[in-house]
């Protein structure tokens, strides 16, 4: 590229040089046989001059006196012949002339400016270099595509690979001359000015598909008078240095065509799941179409607008003599069939998390990859749905606007993650970024805090006013039971219950086992933390109810469950994980026995199932949060209801009413096909039996293992 560059340098200054000398020596050489040399104010001619000029200037007469023989003489020799004038230049000449002067003016302008602009072109080794971000495919659990963010370059194609449709396509509708013109198409130049000047704005461009293929390659997008410049360079010197099927081949593996797709495999794969080698009539014109405007002409984001795109490029094939007006009228009729018809865009809350948390991969860095997640597309198109639905019917009556619903398996692995209502409107996740106030669903880890600490659900606790400092919290009913069991406080959401047993087992003790379960926010350091005051994700709550259901292992919600490359090459694969027991058997069973009293007798039988299942409502103060958060063997899943703005409170909706509901529409299509299968009970070895004694019956005879077990099998079948 510098010797090019310097080449043009000097051959442009030695012919400016030899052209302005040229010029200026006939131009001074004409004016000195017409003029007089100028003469400058207090000019004095030589003597020479002088005396010459005075020979020929009139005297006056003498006396008349009789003339002497030489005078005679002299009087009598002839005057010497005078020079003939010479004849003026016709104006045609005079214009020829100055015709020919500009031209050259010109010329040398133009090499100057060619020169000047020539000196700032880019490297050309740019042209092997490809500058993108890395592509990231994100794949369901079933292998299906849901999500992809990058740039995506499809196979590299040599011209005889690609399909001659697309290649026909390409050329009728970008540059129909393109096999006969040496870069710079002079008859598309002047056409495009003609229309443009008739219309009185721009609607055709004159460009190439070599100063294209510059402009991708080396340039960028503005649209100056340098960039055009250097365009028009380049693609002379793509001309002279590449033969035309090379230039239509790097152009069609290098030209955007939106929705992140580079080249027309990667826009077939992308649009229509089909190599560029076999893509049809009416694909092809449609990939064609999107080179005028990607994003406009998309066949995924306007259907409508692309299918008036592509009856265009139909006909500029007809009229270039690829294809006869009946074979362009049937593509165009069966062109709907030909289309891929892709579902709607499903899970792209979720796939905005698993973006976030790329950089724990240490493998993806730079690199083209694909993920398989752990999402089930079609567990997540339900909940979207239901989620949407359950606002349009009920939001207006009982002003809620927002939600929120995660699902996963016990041992942490998101199946479905919605953010809120409609993704479109709000790209803010609820589920995993917004900090809410848990509620009563924040009191399991308050029971589970006593269970350790030797509580039974059987136990006795007071359910009446209570005084902390200036704080008296009341029960949402606003009345109080008296003394009742812990199983029963739990179901009813007592909250005078819930306070009196952070008082006894204290806020410090809670909050570590908050902590062992997952949960990572700030909390509060005092009695409130009973009643759910402390801000947590929905996604946090979730992953700390999945030790609940999984036999008490600790876990960490996760959406990976491996990563390749676009070849196939495995670079991770997700084994094992979580962080060991973080709830004892024991307490485990007491807990699964007061949780599924809440759906089963309690707050939440509006979730009750056809199968065990446990959970807890919660409600914050003025109806500002709604939550259901509960669990099978085979899912975990929570609701969030409410409001972006906390100050527009809900009528009256509390966690056993809509969040209730919809978490129960969510589990019957989860549970959809699966048999119904006990929750998962600790492993609990029984003490050795004496010899000689039988065992107790029944759990009669002194309670122990035997009165847990039983009070765990009642609670699971509400006897």
């Amino acid at each position: 590229a510098d010797a090019v560059r310097e080449a043009v340098r000097a051959e442009v200054k030695v012919e400016a040089s030899r052209l302005a000398n040229g010029l200026w020596q006939r131009l001074t050489g004409a004016a000195g046989e017409r003029r007089p040399p100028r003469r400058e104010p207090g000019w004095s001619a030589p003597a020479e001059t002088r005396a010459a000029r005075d020979e020929r200037a009139p005297r006056p007469a003498p006396a008349k006196t009789r003339p002497s023989s030489t005078a005679r003489a002299t009087r009598a020799a002839p005057p010497p012949p005078s020079e003939p004038p010479r004849p003026r230049r016709s104006w045609g000449a005079r214009l020829l002339i100055w015709g020919l002067t500009l031209m050259i003016w010109v010329g040398i302008f133009l090499g100057g400016v060619v020169a000047y602009y020539a000196v700032d072109l880019p490297d050309i080794d740019r042209m092997t270099v490809t500058t993108r971000r890395p592509s990231v495919v994100l794949q369901s659990a079933e292998g299906e595509v849901f999500a992809a963010f990058g740039d995506l370059y499809g196979e590299p194609l040599t011209l005889p690979e690609i399909s001659p449709n697309l290649v026909h396509a390409v050329l009728a509708t970008e540059d129909r001359r393109f096999f006969s013109h040496f870069g710079i198409d002079v008859i598309g130049l002047a056409r495009a000015f003609y229309t443009n000047l008739r219309v009185g704005h721009v609607v055709q461009g004159g460009s190439t598909v070599t100063q294209q293929l510059a402009k991708n390659l080396f340039l960028t997008p503005d649209r100056t008078m340098k960039r055009k410049i250097q365009e028009v360079l380049m693609a002379l010197w793509l001309e002279k240095r590449f033969s035309k099927e090379q230039i239509l081949a790097l152009y069609l593996n290098r030209v955007y065509l939106g929705s992140g797709t580079f080249g027309v495999d990667a826009a077939a794969r992308r649009y229509f799941d089909v190599s560029a080698r076999r893509i049809g009539l009416y694909q092809s014109a449609v990939i064609a179409g999107l080179l005028k405007a990607p994003s406009r002409y998309s066949p995924i984001n306007d259907p409508e607008a692309s299918r008036r795109r592509t009856a265009d490029v139909l006909q500029n094939m007809v009229e270039a003599g690829y294809i006869d007006q009946k074979t362009a009228d049937a593509a165009n009729a069966a062109g709907g069939a030909e289309l891929v018809h892709r579902q709607p865009p499903a899970g792209r809350y979720f796939a905005d998390w698993m973006l976030s948390h790329l950089d724990q991969f240490g493998e993806v860095a730079g690199r083209d990859v694909v993920i398989q997640t752990t999402l089930d597309l079609g567990l997540q198109r339900r909940v979207e749905a239901d989620l949407k639905a359950l606002l349009a019917a009920q939001g207006g009556k009982f002003n809620v606007s927002q939600g929120a619903v995660v699902v996963m398996t016990p041992d942490g692995a998101v199946r479905a993650m919605v953010g809120g209502k409609d993704y479109d409107d709000s790209q803010f996740n609820r589920a995993a970024q917004g900090l809410r106030q848990p509620g009563s669903s924040f009191k399991p880890l308050v029971y589970l805090t006593a269970m350790e600490r030797g509580a039974s659900p059987d136990d006795m606790i007071e359910d009446a006013p209570i005084q902390i400092g200036n704080w008296s919290p009341g029960n949402y009913t606003g009345r109080y039971l008296g003394t009742i069991t812990l199983r029963h406080a739990l179901a009813e959401s007592v909250n005078t219950a819930a306070v009196r047993l952070v008082e006894r087992v204290g806020p410090g003790a809670v909050i570590a086992t908050a902590r062992r379960l997952g949960i990572t926010a700030p909390m509060r350091r005092d009695a409130t933390l009973a009643l759910g005051t402390s801000e947590v994700s929905l996604l946090e709550m979730v992953n700390a109810y999945a030790a609940f259901a999984n036999g008490g292992q600790g876990v960490t919600a996760y959406g990976v469950a491996q990563i390749t490359d676009p070849s196939g090459n495995v670079l991770y694969r997700r084994q094992g994980g979580g962080f060991g027991q973080v709830i004892s058997p024991t307490a485990l069973a007491k807990m699964q026995d007061i949780m599924s009293a809440v759906i089963q007798t309690g707050s939440g039988r509006a979730a009750r199932l056809d199968r065990p299942a446990a959970g807890k409502t919660g409600t914050t103060q003025d109806y500002r949060d709604a939550w259901f958060i509960g669990f099978t063997a085979d899912y975990v899943t929570g609701v969030w209801l409410g409001n972006d703005d906390y100050r527009n409170e809900m009528k009256k909706v509390t966690g056993g009413t809509l969040p209730a509901q919809l978490w129960k529409q969510v589990m019957v299509a989860a549970e959809h096909g699966l048999p119904p299968r006990p929750l998962t009970l600790p492993a609990v070895e029984a003490p050795p039996v004496p010899a000689g004694e039988e065992p107790a019956a029944n759990g009669s005879g002194g309670g122990g293992i035997g009165d847990t077990l039983d009070d765990l099998i009642k609670g699971l079948f509400g006897q």
